[in-house]
């Protein structure tokens, strides 16, 4: 395990935590300070704090499954003929994790918790066996839901009206000692893969809190990030993005790097941080130990798969693992727009020409463009319906980077975080994800894409779910912005165009006061909405962009030595995830019903820069003070890179399995063995280019909003002899891009 133990403070002087020095240690301003107070307010208005009722309550719920553990135990023990001093002496423990052990959880949040047992409490006998029937018998306990295949397996229930998921580990011990240090490798000893994988999320939790520097400000700082991602919908580890574990390790990080900086100061460094940051540059908060167990860790030297992972936010308690391995080309892109956005806007608030209402605007997913694919999924049942829509969920990302490759990255997709139930269809629930052409690539006059092939494929993943039951189906169409369903909107209600002028919009129209804003090529005002505007200047950043991104591809490995070095990903423009791009889709629905380089060993290489107070105090001029920054976080990036060439081939076969490792959780269930083939139904798409941009709208509701430490992936269960679906023939599904200059301004539909 990564070495933790760096007190704040030894002799009056304060410790280093962390891989590298900080960048400043710099202390707060009165200004600071105040701005500090405004955002904790701002966090208590927005309803983040539970009440001391609800505290004392969640409590007392985990000192009463604590109990019932403890006389499981010894049930278990007498039934299996040991004595009465060892049936004495059987002990079991409750543990929490993920959001409630780093405090930060919310009101109405699940608490994750882990079982610790002896050696000989089985999990599948006694944990589902015992325990469950315990539980089961209980009044206070409510919709208990045993998940025994999940890859992380988890009990789910509600105790006294607290969501609990519990988790279990058996140890190699006759007898769990109530001091037990969860910290220490040695009780990993002859563990299976399923406690490894339950041990993790305590055993990393416990890690970030003993590497940040001062707990109090992580906290409310982390608060902040986990709000501010999900009203921008970049929060959800299982569609690509992050997860509660991938924020808090990138909040740790900048404690780190600022260890006497307050929330507010955090914040607006998080985001100059990680604009900068040039990924896949891996975010450690220790060094990663290989450990005496022989353990896998996280390693792109010995790890093929290791070496196509994007932005590697790697876990600090052995083994080490990359925690957010989910993330694709296209979610890394819409990130880091919104780090860009982010550290605009902090940049603003430090001139009072912004503040935090602007920062955490809900991001307007159904105005942000033209083009959408719904994936509609149904089932039977209450009991159906859940375990149909975990495993569907587990495969949304297989669709994204399947449109990605079959395109060769030329369409890009955006996958809504949650779901929408339609409430006029019982059981059934819809997915989104936008659609946008890759910006910055020159158009070529009748160029086209097949979709069919990416769709077909992740039906026939999915219904290669083999205890699929009648019922269980999947849908997937293409919908324009004016087709979206109402159920999607609050209150069934689609709303008008907006009134509100996002902070993007804003912040282009200060020249056009000027008498600079000027109609598009359609004669559209390029005023009406941040989303309208795909102009000239975000075509350059992009281009830039692209530029950056040919340029990492380009690198190779000469004989062990570096060639050149990974450009940074910094070249964004925080609107242009906005713009549609210029796509224009016929009418027809879409219905059937990586090049990575990776750095060649610790990317945050232990630099000579030690900065003192006096070169980035308070004091100090704000310009030479980011200069210094910037240096300091150029030298924490040094180090050398090697770049791997990811074929086609190569992806296809490590998707399905890097997608299922390193999981805090899991959602599955037992279903009737189903041989059914899935049903291929058909129809074609054009795309000729036509100029047309989103409008910003605040909606930022969505039913998908989960406070766990990492959102869990399902795995695909055994075939166990279940013939594979069949694919039938259709006719082929066609994006077709053609030049802005031919079509003069009139929207052309052509036919596959």
């Amino acid at each position: 395990m990564g070495s933790p133990g760096l007190s704040n403070r030894n002799n009056g002087q304060q410790q280093r935590l962390g891989i590298t020095e900080p960048i400043s240690l710099g202390g707060p301003t009165e200004d600071d300070v105040i701005k500090s107070r405004e955002l904790e307010k701002y966090l208590h208005d927005a309803g983040l704090y539970e009440s001391q009722q609800e505290a004392v309550s969640r409590e007392e719920v985990l000192g009463r499954l604590d109990q019932i553990v403890k006389i499981w135990v010894k049930t278990i023990s007498r039934a299996k003929g040991l004595n009465e001093e060892l049936v004495h002496q059987a002990n079991a423990k409750i543990f929490t994790f993920g959001s409630y052990r780093l405090g930060v959880h919310g009101p109405g949040a699940d608490i994750d918790t882990l079982c610790v047992g002896p050696r000989h409490a089985t999990r599948e006998e006694d944990f589902f066996g015992e325990l469950y029937r315990m539980l089961s018998e209980m009044p206070e306990v409510t919709e208990l839901h045993p998940v025994p295949d999940a890859h992380v397996p988890v009990m789910q229930f509600k105790f006294n009206g607290v969501s609990i998921d519990l988790l279990y580990a058996k140890l190699s011990l006759y007898i769990i000692p109530e001091d037990l240090d969860m910290s220490q490798d040695c009780i990993l000893h002859s563990a299976d893969e399923q406690t490894v994988r339950s041990l993790n999320g305590c055993r990393v939790t416990d890690q970030i809190l003993r590497l940040v520097p001062s707990i109090q400000n992580f906290r409310t700082t982390l608060r902040c990030m986990r709000l501010w991602a999900k009203r921008r919908g970049v929060y959800s580890n299982v569609a690509g993005f992050l997860g509660g574990i991938n924020w808090a390790l990138l909040v740790a990080r900048i404690c780190q790097l600022y260890p006497n900086a307050l929330p507010n100061m955090l914040v607006s460094r998080f985001f100059r941080v990680y604009t900068q940051w040039r990924w896949p540059n891996p975010v450690m908060l220790c060094a990663i130990e290989e450990g005496s167990l022989g353990l896998q860790v996280w390693d792109p030297r010995r790890n093929p798969r290791d070496r196509f992972h994007l932005m590697p936010i790697i876990t600090p308690a052995y083994p080490c693992m990359n925690s957010s391995y989910n993330v694709s080309s296209s979610t890394l892109r819409i990130m880091l727009e919104e780090f860009q956005r982010g550290n605009e806007i902090c940049e603003a608030m430090e001139a009072n020409k912004a503040d935090w209402d602007t920062l955490f605007e809900s991001f307007s997913f159904f105005e942000a463009y033209k083009h959408y694919l719904q994936i509609d999924i149904s089932a039977e049942n209450a009991g159906g319906f859940r375990k149909w829509k975990g495993w569907v969920q587990s495969r949304l990302r297989q669709l994204t980077l399947k449109i990605e490759r079959k395109t060769y990255e030329m369409l890009q997709c955006h996958p809504h975080p949650g779901d929408f139930p339609d409430k006029s269809r019982p059981f059934h629930s819809s997915y989104f994800m936008g659609l946008q052409r890759k910006q910055g690539v020159p158009v070529k006059d009748g160029e086209q894409f097949d979709l069919s092939k990416a769709v077909d494929d992740f039906k026939l993943a999915v219904y290669q779910y083999t205890l699929r039951e009648i019922g269980m189906e999947i849908r997937v169409s293409h919908v324009k912005r004016r087709e979206i369903p109402n159920f999607v909107f609050p209150g069934g209600v689609r709303p008008s165009r907006p009134s509100k002028v996002s902070w993007v919009r804003r912040r282009r129209s200060e020249p056009e006061v000027a008498g600079n804003a000027q109609p598009d090529r359609l004669g559209e005002d390029k005023t009406v909405s941040d989303g309208e505007d795909c102009g000239q200047k975000r075509k350059l950043e992009n281009d830039n962009l692209e530029t950056d991104l040919r340029h990492a591809k380009s690198m190779r490995p000469c004989g062990g030595e570096v060639c050149e070095a990974s450009p940074p990903f910094n070249n964004l423009s925080s609107s242009s995830r906005k713009c549609d791009n210029n796509i224009e889709f016929s009418a027809g629905k879409m219905e059937s019903p990586a090049h990575i380089p990776y750095q060649n060993g610790q990317a945050e290489v232990l630099s000579g820069f030690n900065p003192g107070i006096n070169s980035l105090s308070v004091g100090a001029d704000e310009s030479s003070s980011k200069e210094a920054e910037k240096l300091a976080l150029e030298k924490i990036m040094g180090g050398p890179y090697v770049s791997h060439q990811a074929l086609p081939e190569e992806l296809d076969e490590l998707e399905d399995d890097s997608e299922d490792r390193h999981q805090v959780k899991g959602f599955s269930g037992n279903m009737k063995d189903s041989h059914m083939e899935p049903p291929i139904e058909s129809a074609s798409v054009a795309v000729p280019v036509k100029s047309s941009g989103g409008v910003e709208t605040s909606t930022g509701l969505y039913n998908g909003g989960i406070e766990e430490l990492e959102p869990a992936e399902l795995v695909m269960p055994s075939l166990n002899g279940t013939p594979e679906p069949v694919a039938q023939r259709k006719p082929i599904i066609r994006l077709n891009f053609t030049s802005l200059l031919n079509a003069a301004g009139k929207e052309l539909i052509k036919g596959c």
